[in-house]
C-alpha cells in the first residue's frame, strides 16, 4: 500500500500545485489544503486517472472513506466541501475533468446532497474525539501539538520581545526569503507551469543554479521527484505573495518581490509573518511517505522544547527528547529517525537549516538558542494554538502604549513593578508626557486613560508641566484638571460639572466591561435613585464616546423603574441633541 501512496501522490503533486494556484485567484474563500487527502483517496480506491470524477466517488470518498483517515474533523466539517467544491470547478475550467466524468453540474449537485451527511459523520467524529480526551487528557496530536505543554508554557517566566525596528531589520537578513525572491524573479512574468510537474527538467535546473542547489545524481526517480529543497523554497515564495498565479496555469513574480528586503520595518515584518508557517518545511523528507508523515511536526516540536528551557537547550539533549519522542507518537517513529540519520547524518539537520535560514534560531557550540525574531515567531505560533503565554516587549524597547495596555490587564502588584521598572530608564516629567499623548490617541479607550492618570498622578509635582499640556485634549481635561488642582497648582482651572461627569462616564464605561452585576454595583456606588436620576438629567450633554451605548446599558441593567425611565430620556435628548 505505501508504493500506491507514493505514486498516487507523485501524481497529483504538480494537479494539486496548480489547483493551489488557482484557488488562491478564483477560490481564495476556500481551504485548498483540504483537497489533498480526498483527490488522494480518490485515486487509490476510486478511480485509476486522478481527472474522472463519477457522482458515486464522492459518496465512496467522502463518507466511506473520509471518516477513516480525516485529521481534523471540525475543520473538515467546516470547510472540506467548499474545498472539493472548488476542486472540481478547478478541474473543469482546466480541462483536467477527464472523459467519462460526470458534469460539473451533476458533480456540484451530488456534492450538495452529500453535504449534511459528511458535515454529521464529522460532527460526530468530533463528540468521538472529545469523549477520547476524557480518558487521557495528555493524548497528543502529533510531534508538532503544542497543547501538551500548555500549562507548562502557561507557567513560563515574562518573555520579553524586542522592539519592531530590530526584528525587521533581522527579517531582512534571513536567507531563506532571499532564495524565495531569487527563484521569484528568475520565473518572471507569466511563466507556464506544467501538468506532471510545474518545471520541466531543464528548467529545473536553471532553477537549481539560481538558488545554488545542487542538481542531483540520476536515479530511479525523476528529476521533479529528487529536489524537494525547490519546491519547499517555491512554496515559501508563494506564502510570501513573491510568486502569484495568473490565470489557470501560469504563474508570475509579483511586481514588489525585486524591492525585497523591504525598506519599511511594517511591511519587512509582515512578509516575515506572512512566511511563518514555512518552519513545516523543515521537517524530514524521506523516501518512505508514512515515515515522512511520522516525523511531521518536529520542527515545531523541537520549537517548543526550546521555548521552554528559556530560549536555549543543548542539542544532544533535543535529540534524545524528540527521539523519544518520535517513538511515542508513531509505531514508525523509531523505524523513520533511523531512516532520517541514514538520510541527513541527523534528523535535526534539516530542521535546523530551515529555522537557521529563517533567522529564528542559531546553534553555537552544540546549542540551540532562539534568536529575537525566532522568539517573536514562536510566540506567534503558541498564541495561533490558543495557548496562554506572558509575553510582552522588553522594558527598554516598551512604548508608553505598550506599558498601559499590560498594565491595565495585571495584578496591581505586577503592574506597579513592571511601571517602575519602566520609569528607571526615562526622565520623569517626559515619561508623564509620553503617558498623556498615549492615552489620548484613542478617546474611546476609557480604561488606558484611567491607568495613564493613575501612573502620571503617581509622579507628583514633576507632571505638572503635562498636566499643563492635557488640559488641551478634551478627553484627559477632566483628569488634569483634577490632578492640577489636588496638587495645588496657581492658575490651575476649577474642575467644572461636566469634568466630574466625565469621569464618572469613564468609570461606568470600565465597569461596563466587567458585566452586569460590577456595572450595577457602580451605579450604586453613584447614589440612590433620587441622585442617580438627577444625574441622568444633566448627563446626556457630555459629548462621552459611550455616553449612548452607557444610557442604554443603565435603561436595561438598572432594576429600579424611575432610573430606567430617566436612562431612556436621556437617551433621547442625547440622541436629538447630534441630529
Amino acid at each position: 500500500m505505501t508504493d500506491r501512496i507514493e505514486a498516487a501522490a507523485a501524481e497529483l503533486r504538480p494537479l494539486l500545485q496548480n489547483f493551489i494556484l488557482w484557488a488562491r485567484e478564483n477560490a481564495p474563500g476556500s481551504d485548498s489544503n483540504l483537497v489533498g487527502s480526498v483527490a488522494l483517496w480518490h485515486r487509490l480506491i476510486a478511480s485509476d486517472d486522478v481527472g474522472r470524477w463519477k457522482q458515486s466517488d464522492l459518496r465512496t470518498v467522502l463518507l466511506d472513506r473520509m471518516p477513516q483517515v480525516v485529521e481534523d474533523p471540525d475543520a473538515a466539517a467546516d470547510g472540506m466541501v467548499p474545498a472539493i467544491r472548488a476542486y472540481l470547478t478547478f478541474l473543469s475550467e482546466s480541462d483536467h475533468l477527464a472523459k467519462g466524468s460526470a458534469s460539473l453540474g451533476d458533480l456540484l449537485a451530488e456534492l450538495d446532497r452529500l453535504e449534511d451527511d459528511f458535515v454529521d459523520a464529522m460532527e460526530d467524529l468530533v463528540v468521538e474525539d472529545d469523549e477520547d480526551e476524557e480518558y487521557d487528557e495528555e493524548e497528543s496530536e502529533g510531534l508538532g501539538d503544542f497543547e501538551p505543554f500548555a500549562d507548562e508554557l502557561s507557567e513560563l517566566p515574562t518573555i520579553r520581545l524586542r522592539p519592531d525596528s530590530e526584528l525587521a531589520a533581522a527579517t531582512r537578513g534571513t536567507t531563506l526569503i532571499a532564495k524565495a525572491r531569487d527563484l521569484a524573479v528568475w520565473v518572471g512574468t507569466e511563466r507556464r507551469v506544467g501538468e506532471t510537474s510545474l518545471l520541466d527538467d531543464a528548467e529545473i535546473v536553471e532553477a537549481l543554479a539560481v538558488l545554488k542547489l545542487p542538481v542531483p545524481e540520476k536515479g530511479g526517480a525523476s528529476l521533479a521527484d529528487s529536489v524537494p529543497a525547490l519546491w519547499n523554497i517555491w512554496n515559501l515564495a508563494i506564502d510570501l505573495d513573491f510568486l502569484q498565479p495568473e490565470g489557470e496555469d501560469t504563474v508570475s513574480v509579483d511586481a514588489d518581490t525585486a524591492e525585497w528586503p523591504f525598506e519599511e520595518d511594517d511591511d519587512a515584518l509582515d512578509a516575515w509573518m506572512a512566511g511563518l508557517h514555512s518552519i513545516d518545511y523543515g521537517d524530514p523528507e524521506l523516501e518512505d511517505e508514512e515515515a515522512t508523515i511520522a516525523l511531521s511536526g518536529l520542527t515545531r516540536a523541537l520549537l517548543v522544547r526550546v521555548l521552554l528551557a528559556t530560549g536555549s537547550k543543548p542539542l544532544a539533549e533535543l535529540r534524545t527528547e524528540l527521539a523519544e519522542a518520535a517513538a511515542e507518537y508513531d509505531d514508525l517513529g523509531t523505524e523513520a529517525w533511523s531512516a532520517a540519520t541514514a538520510q541527513y547524518g541527523d534528523p535535526l539537520n534539516p530542521v535546523l537549516d530551515w529555522l537557521a535560514g529563517y533567522g529564528m534560531v542559531e546553534v553555537e557550540h552544540d546549542q540551540v538558542r532562539l534568536t529575537p525574531l525566532g522568539m517573536e515567531g514562536v510566540v506567534h505560533l503558541v498564541d495561533d494554538a490558543d495557548i496562554e503565554l506572558d509575553a510582552r516587549p522588553a522594558i527598554d524597547a516598551m512604548t508608553a502604549l505598550d506599558l498601559l495596555s499590560f498594565g491595565a490587564e495585571l495584578p496591581e502588584e505586577e503592574a506597579d513593578a513592571e511601571f517602575a521598572a519602566w520609569m528607571e530608564l526615562r526622565a520623569p516629567e517626559q515619561a508623564a508626557r509620553d503617558l498623556l499623548e498615549a492615552a489620548a490617541e484613542d478617546d474611546a479607550d476609557a480604561l488606558i486613560r484611567v491607568q495613564a492618570a493613575s501612573m502620571v498622578g503617581s509622579l507628583g509635582d514633576v507632571a505638572v508641566p503635562a498636566w499643563r499640556e492635557a488640559l488641551d485634549e478634551p478627553s484627559l481635561r477632566p483628569y488634569a484638571a483634577t490632578h492640577l488642582a489636588q496638587l495645588g497648582v496657581e492658575d490651575a482651572p476649577t474642575p467644572t460639572q461636566a469634568d466630574t461627569h466625565w469621569l464618572i462616564l469613564d468609570m461606568l464605561t470600565i465597569s461596563a466591561g466587567l458585566g452586569r452585576p460590577e456595572f450595577v454595583s457602580s451605579l450604586d456606588d453613584i447614589g440612590n435613585v433620587p441622585n442617580l436620576v438627577s444625574l441622568l438629567e444633566v448627563i446626556w450633554k457630555v459629548p462621552h464616546p459611550h455616553l449612548e451605548e452607557l444610557l442604554e446599558a443603565i435603561g436595561k441593567a438598572h432594576p429600579d423603574k424611575q432610573v430606567g425611565k430617566a436612562a431612556k430620556r436621556a437617551l433621547f435628548k442625547a440622541r436629538s441633541g447630534q441630529n
